[in-house]
């Protein structure tokens, strides 16, 4: 099952390795990447190309002109995601958030392809425990609170994100 992943940046040209993300984008099989560029004034929007073109089918660049709010950008994002591939399951992470965590971006990768079964079937479980259906934009969660649970239950493989 793919599991879809919105990655908002805005000015994070120093924290993108492209290399490592092509080759942990290229290793995950069943993960679909919306990396949204949030009005970047960087090199941050090049970056994200490069990683695109490199990872056509698995990778698409959400480029908004200007600055929204991180809210609004994964909204952005999630829509793209919705409207163009076929996913029951799709997260978000803020790249600045995860650098006020001293997370880095490309641990995070790592992370999510090696546990994508894992958070997939977590995800189950809390959409299966909600009452209400949810609205395309309520079933969208944070992949970084979702690791977090999951790495206190010790369900993680290779987990540690610093």
């Amino acid at each position: 099952m793919k599991i879809g992943v919105i990655i908002v940046f805005h000015n994070n040209e120093n924290d993108i390795d492209t290399s490592f993300f092509i080759e942990h984008l290229n290793r995950a099989k069943y993960l679909e990447l919306c990396l949204v560029n949030n009005a970047s004034t960087d090199k941050t929007y090049k970056l994200l190309d490069e990683i695109k073109e490199m990872c056509e089918k698995k990778v698409s660049v959400v480029d908004v002109k200007k600055f929204k709010s991180d809210h609004a950008a994964i909204r952005s994002g999630a829509r793209f995601m919705f409207n163009q591939h076929n996913l029951n399951h799709v997260g978000y992470v803020d790249a600045n958030k995860l650098n006020s965590k001293f997370l880095s971006i490309s641990k995070l990768i790592e992370v999510i392809s090696q546990n994508q079964d894992i958070i997939v079937k977590y995800n189950i479980e809390v959409l299966d425990k909600k009452e209400m259906k949810q609205t395309l934009f309520q079933s969208v969660f944070s992949i970084v609170e979702y690791l977090e649970k999951l790495k206190k239950d010790n369900q993680l493989l290779n987990y540690s994100l610093s």
